[in-house]
C-alpha cells in the first residue's frame, strides 16, 4: 500500500531533518566551549562512571597527599627541636668535664658552670614544649599546650603531659601510616629520668661544698644516646613522608591523565567535524529552500 505524501508531510520531514543538524552543530559549539566531551552523562553512560570513579581516587589521593605534608611539618618541627636539644646537651656534657676538672674547684667558677647549666635546662625544656599548629609535637593527641608540665620545688619536679596511645598518625596510601609526632619521655625522659632533672641534680652538685659532678657524665651519654636515636627514627619517618609525597604527586599527575582522555575533547577532531556539520546544514538548507518551493500557485501562475 502506498501512503500519500502531501506537501505538508516533505515539509514537515525536511524541518525535522534541518532541526537534527542544527542539534548537532549545537552539541559540538557546547562541547567546544567547555571543552569536554561528556556534557551530561547520556553522553556516554560508561565513560561518565569511569570519570566518576577516577574522580573519587583522585579525592582519595589528594588527602593522602594533604596528610603527607602535615605530617612532614609536623616531623620537621620535631627534627629542628631534637637537633637543638642534641647541641644543647652536648654543651651540658662540655660544662660538666669542666665542672669535674681542677681548674674549676672554687666556688665562683663553679657557680658559673651551675647558672649556665640551668639556662641550657630551660632551652632544652622550651625545645620538648615545641608546637605545630598549637599543638606539641613531643605530647602526641594531649589536650595540653606544652608536653612537659613543670612543678616548682626544690627540686623542682618535670611531668610529660602525653598519653600512652595518643600518637598522631597520618595515613598516607591505602595501607601505608606513618607517625607524625615524637613520644618526649624517649628523647628528654620523664620525672626523675629526664634530662631536666638530671640537670637539676648536676647544679646541685655544683653547688655544694664538696660535690662531685665527674660520674653524671655516663648518665648524660645515655641520654644522648637516647635523644641521638629518636633523632634518627624521626629522619626515618620524615623519608617515609617525603616519599609518600612525591608518590601521591605522580598518582594525582596519573590520575587527571586518565580523567582528561575521557572527558577532554579532542580540539582539531571537533573542529573538523563542526566544520563538516555546518556544510551539511548549509547544503541541507539549500535544498530544502528548492524542494519546498514549488505550491498551488506556482502551477496556476
Amino acid at each position: 500500500m502506498i501512503s500519500r505524501v502531501t506537501h505538508q508531510t516533505v515539509q514537515r520531514s525536511t524541518l525535522a531533518n534541518l532541526q537534527v543538524n542544527l542539534s548537532r552543530i549545537a552539541d559540538l559549539q557546547g562541547r567546544l566551549s567547555g571543552g569536554k566531551v561528556i556534557t551530561k552523562p547520556s553522553d556516554d553512560p560508561a565513560g561518565t562512571a569511569s570519570a566518576l570513579r577516577l574522580r573519587g581516587d583522585l579525592r582519595v589521593t589528594q588527602q593522602y597527599q594533604r596528610n603527607a605534608d602535615d605530617g612532614v611539618g609536623w616531623l620537621t618541627t620535631v627534627d629542628a627541636s631534637l637537633q637543638a636539644s642534641v647541641t644543647a646537651l652536648r654543651q651540658v656534657r662540655n660544662l660538666v668535664v669542666q665542672g669535674a676538672s681542677t681548674g674549676a674547684s672554687g666556688p665562683v667558677p663553679r657557680a658559673a658552670i651551675a647558672a649556665e647549666l640551668e639556662g641550657l635546662r630551660d632551652a632544652l625544656l622550651e625545645q620538648a614544649n615545641s608546637t605545630y599548629l598549637g599543638r606539641p609535637v613531643f605530647a602526641g593527641t594531649t589536650s595540653a599546650g606544652h608536653a612537659y608540665e613543670v612543678t616548682p620545688g626544690d627540686p623542682p619536679t618535670y611531668e610529660w603531659l602525653g598519653h600512652e596511645a595518643g600518637s598522631v598518625q597520618r595515613r598516607v596510601g591505602p595501607a601505608t601510616t606513618v607517625r607524625a609526632d615524637s613520644d618526649g619521655r624517649l628523647a628528654f625522659g620523664d620525672g626523675d629520668d629526664s634530662v631536666f632533672a638530671l640537670i637539676d641534680r648536676i647544679v646541685a652538685e655544683l653547688r655544694a661544698e664538696d660535690g662531685e659532678v665527674g660520674h653524671f657524665l655516663a648518665d648524660i651519654d645515655v641520654r644522648m644516646e637516647k635523644m641521638l636515636a629518636e633523632l634518627a627514627d624521626v629522619g626515618a619517618r620524615y623519608k617515609q613522608l617525603t616519599a609518600a609525597q612525591v608518590a601521591t604527586e605522580e598518582a594525582m599527575v596519573g590520575l587527571k591523565g586518565q580523567i582528561a582522555a575521557i572527558e577532554d575533547i579532542d580540539l582539531a577532531e571537533a573542529l573538523v567535524e563542526l566544520q563538516s556539520q555546518e556544510v551539511a546544514y548549509q547544503a541541507a538548507l539549500g535544498a530544502t529552500a528548492r524542494v519546498l518551493q514549488p505550491s498551488l500557485l506556482d502551477f496556476i501562475r
